[in-house]
């Protein structure tokens, strides 16, 4: 079992933007690597070529743990490169208005909470984190809340992935690795699968 995720506790990152695709988070040229080591340095790589006064060009922000974003955050293609650059560019958890289903999941299976805010709320956040780069975002998945000192929000995610943070049951992988012996069991009793073994 993973470590349970109950708690992401870090400085924010404000980029309160709709639709933010996956080629945006990592653009495509950046996909053809055999591993994901060393991926995050790629993170918005074109954006931040554009715009050199984006948030993940800015020191300020380069030890940001929580990204706050807007509506429909990782849209597009369905590349698990986008939240592992993310993830490895040192976000631990995202609150936006909204995400595409694959993106959320893939964001789940590796241990990284996105969870979903009002407008509103996401807008007090943003400003909170311009206003003070070096405060404290809590995102807290047994209160269901994001906050910045007194400014709070109510978050929401899917029960079946909260749990499955909340209790360790985050990573697939580990959780198949942890059952060699039960796994092995059962093929050895399957004929079909013991005709393929000799």
């Amino acid at each position: 079992m993973s470590a349970e995720v109950i708690q992401v506790v870090g400085s924010g990152v404000p980029l309160l933007l709709d639709d933010i695709d996956t080629d945006r988070i990592i653009p495509a040229r950046f996909l053809r690597c055999v591993t994901f080591d060393g991926i995050g340095q790629y993170a918005f790589e074109d954006d931040r070529q554009q715009d050199p006064s984006h948030p993940f060009n800015q020191p300020e922000y380069k030890n940001g743990k929580v990204l706050i974003a807007g509506r429909n955050f990782g849209c597009g293609s369905s590349r698990e490169h986008a939240p592992q650059s993310l993830m490895r560019w040192g976000i631990a958890a995202i609150v936006a208005e909204s995400f595409a289903e694959i993106f959320f999941g893939n964001c789940t299976s590796l241990g990284v909470p996105a969870v979903a805010a009002k407008r509103a709320d996401l807008e007090k956040l943003n400003a909170a984190v311009k206003a003070d780069p070096t405060a404290e975002v809590v995102v807290d998945l047994k209160a269901m809340t994001a906050s910045i000192g007194d400014v709070k929000a109510t978050i929401e995610m899917p029960a079946s992935a909260r749990e499955s943070l909340t209790t360790g049951q985050w990573d697939f992988l580990a959780q198949l690795l942890s059952n060699v012996p039960a796994i092995e069991a059962t093929a050895d009793r399957l004929p079909y699968v013991k005709s393929f073994a000799g």
